[in-house]
């Protein structure tokens, strides 16, 4: 069944990979030696180059919550969400009885999205804002239009390339999902909703349906999934000086030749990040920048291969960031495509100060520049909880 799945998907070798973070900052170093891939400066035989720049221009989801980035987004402080706590003894963990979250006795994530997840009690999703674990759930049912965003969610970018669609090629389930749009344009822009956690939590697991459309076509920065943060106050900051972390489930596409949108990977902001932007793991266990260094997961880290999701076609993503416990290296970050488990990266720290909690996450479409026609990233049935959410259930 795994085999089929994988099957499906566009399959990279070893994977390629090399960007700095969201902006015009992006590494242009390439994937290992004998991988076949390459990016846009060569084989990477002993580390990888950057070219300074900026990072997205503000917060994790394309701009400051305080007032806009330099791209034009404009957004206020907004309004707690509410929600609830971490789960008891601070890893991440699922909760008793569901078993698709975490391992017993360590650290966070690291078990395969087994389909007990909260979905499955919520057939459609239907009342699943209801269960105890559930922080922030969206269907986007609800909107006349994009203005009404902020009806839910605290904060919103581009509303002008932001808009609520009702066509079904358009729509994963019910009758309206969320549309953002990359214009031709030759600077950058970050599409994006976001939301405040309250009460901060140690452990957050995110899931949302998405679908790009055919015509993207963006080489480097391009921010396209989903994240979860800590007090992040921008781009280029390291975790461990501005005493921030981040994590974005996200493509990257490093040079023309490769299937766009890129392979999928974790966007990271953690204590041991290897440059001022953010590292990329991919599932492989290579880390760029300097994809020939290699990273401690920890002993019970699988390398499994790299993917490359289809455009134009509907996905389901779940990200799960937990909090290392302060002088611990447990935090976690784990990835699920469809409710399969794609990577697992452990051995983690991203805190010395336990007051430094996940407080946002977000859902966004992000260029450093697109050149090309504009692209369209549909968005659809956003679930935040603090245990495995798993894929909707029929």
């Amino acid at each position: 069944m795994e085999a089929q799945w994988y099957a499906r998907m566009v399959i990279l070798g070893a994977g390629a990979v090399l960007a700095a973070c969201g902006g015009s900052d992006e590494s242009k170093g390439g994937g290992p030696s004998g991988s076949g891939a390459t990016t846009a400066g060569g084989s990477n035989s002993g580390g990888d180059t950057t070219s300074g720049g900026s990072d997205s221009g503000g917060s994790d989801s394309g701009g400051s919550d305080s007032g806009g980035d330099g791209s034009g987004a404009t957004s206020s402080g907004g309004k707690p969400s509410g929600g609830a706590g971490g789960n008891a003894g601070g890893g991440a963990g699922g909760n008793a009885g569901r078993g698709a979250g975490g391992n017993a006795g360590g650290g966070a994530g690291g078990a395969p999205g087994a389909p007990d997840g909260i979905a499955v009690d919520y057939p459609g999703d239907q009342g699943i804002e209801s269960d105890p674990a559930v922080i922030f759930a969206d269907d986007f049912e609800s909107y006349d239009d994009a203005t009404d965003l902020w009806d839910r969610w605290d904060n919103t970018y581009q509303q002008s390339e932001t808009v609520i669609v009702t066509d079904a090629g358009s729509v994963f389930a019910g009758n309206q999902s969320v549309a953002f749009t990359l214009p031709n344009n030759d600077a950058e822009l970050s599409n994006a909703v976001e939301q405040v956690v309250s009460p901060e939590v140690d452990t957050l697991y995110l899931r949302w349906y998405q679908k790009i459309d055919g015509n993207d076509d963006i080489v480097g920065s391009h921010h396209n999934g989903g994240a979860i943060s800590a007090h992040y106050q921008g781009p280029g900051l390291r975790a461990d000086e501005a005493k921030q972390f981040l994590a974005a489930f996200e493509s990257w596409r490093g040079d023309a030749a490769e299937t766009s949108p890129g392979a999928l990977n974790a966007y990271v902001y953690h204590f041991d990040q290897r440059d001022i932007w953010g590292d990329h793991f991919f599932p492989t266990g290579l880390v760029s920048p300097n994809t020939s260094l290699p990273f401690d997961f920890g002993a019970d880290f699988v390398a499994r291969r790299d993917i490359t999701p289809e455009l134009d076609r509907w996905y389901c993503y779940e990200l799960m960031l937990s909090a290392n416990t302060v002088g611990s290296r447990d935090g976690r970050i784990t990835l699920w495509l469809d409710g399969h488990l794609i990577a697992d990266f452990g051995n983690l720290v991203f805190r010395d100060d336990p007051a430094i909690k996940i407080d946002r996450f977000s859902v966004m479409f992000h260029a450093g520049s697109n050149p090309g026609a504009a692209t369209t990233k549909y968005v659809d049935n956003v679930v935040a909880a603090t245990s495995y959410v798993g894929p909707m259930i029929p």
